[in-house]
């Protein structure tokens, strides 16, 4: 099968690899010509954005809605897409910007859906994600194939594509609260002289299994950032996102104030280039600890 695939960040290059790898021709169009590069090297066919599109079915795995509305909303690459074409959005995008995007399409000719993703680049490159989707069925049912290439599972939440991101945006709203628990704990801890990284090896060893607990855990415990799976900034993207749709919906979200205040603060500090799991730097600071 030929695919476009637009945006080869960490995420974007792991997933179109693996598509490569299962035997589809890939179409693939980054901002910066580095991963396209690295790609071409493997038997990717470097593109335009248009050319991505031509192929009738394109992924895209773009950083923000300004990325997204800039590059695949302007109505001259819509109206150059062959009609009927499939454009299968993998990126956590605000459910407002994901309803304008599916009417954008719809006004074209062409469909849309939502697959945002849940895992890191190591799952990525695993072929281990758990996708989200909504839209379409038949669409959904068109592309399953390549969802079972990217991801363990994937999950059809609805027929819209916005009900996809809003449960994306909320799953990494509870990360994001399990990434601040845990600072506040072992800054507690560490004041006591204790060992941070010692508690979360207690922790995860039977009350908190997950891999948020134990991958973010140990990152925060050891205060170890590296390898930077998802950079600090998104996750206040995506903190921002939340706070946002619970307003929209007059739902209060009193936890999400602390975590956006707590990531204003680390990105004051200089950690913009750090994994999200750094913000716990802030509590360490508050507590005089840094």
């Amino acid at each position: 099968m030929k695919i476009g695939f637009i945006g080869l960040g960490g995420m974007g290059a792991a997933i179109a690899r693996n598509l490569m790898d299962a035997g589809h021709t890939m179409l693939v169009w980054n901002r910066s010509p580095e991963p396209v590069a690295r790609l071409a090297d493997a038997g990717a066919v470097p593109a335009s954005i248009d050319e991505a599109f031509a192929t009738g079915v394109v992924l895209s795995m773009l950083a923000d809605d300004n990325a997204v509305t800039e590059r695949l909303l302007d109505p001259a690459v819509l109206g150059a897409a062959p009609a009927g074409a499939l454009h299968v959005n993998l990126a956590t995008v605000s459910p407002t910007l994901a309803a304008r995007a599916d009417a954008a399409h719809t006004e074209h000719g062409l469909r849309y859906l939502a697959a945002p993703v849940f895992g890191r680049t190591d799952a990525a490159a695993a072929g281990n994600l758990n996708i989200v989707t909504a839209g379409d069925a038949a669409a959904i049912d068109e592309v399953r194939p390549l969802f079972d290439v990217a991801g363990r599972r994937t999950w059809t939440v609805g027929d819209r594509p916005e009900q996809a991101n809003l449960v994306k945006i909320f799953g990494n709203y509870l990360i994001a609260c399990s990434i601040e628990a845990m600072a506040e704990a072992t800054t507690v801890i560490e004041a006591d002289g204790l060992d941070p990284a010692m508690f979360i090896e207690i922790l995860t060893e039977g009350l908190f299994t997950g891999p948020v607990f134990a991958g973010y855990g140990g990152m925060i415990g050891r205060r170890n950032y590296e390898p930077v799976n998802f950079r600090l900034p998104l996750g206040f993207k995506d903190v921002q996102l939340a706070l946002a749709a619970g307003q929209e919906r007059n739902v209060p979200l009193p936890f999400g104030s602390v975590l956006r205040d707590a990531f204003v603060d680390a990105l004051a500090h200089g950690q913009a280039e750090h994994d999200w799991a750094a913000v716990a730097e802030t509590a360490r600071r508050r507590a005089g600890l840094a």
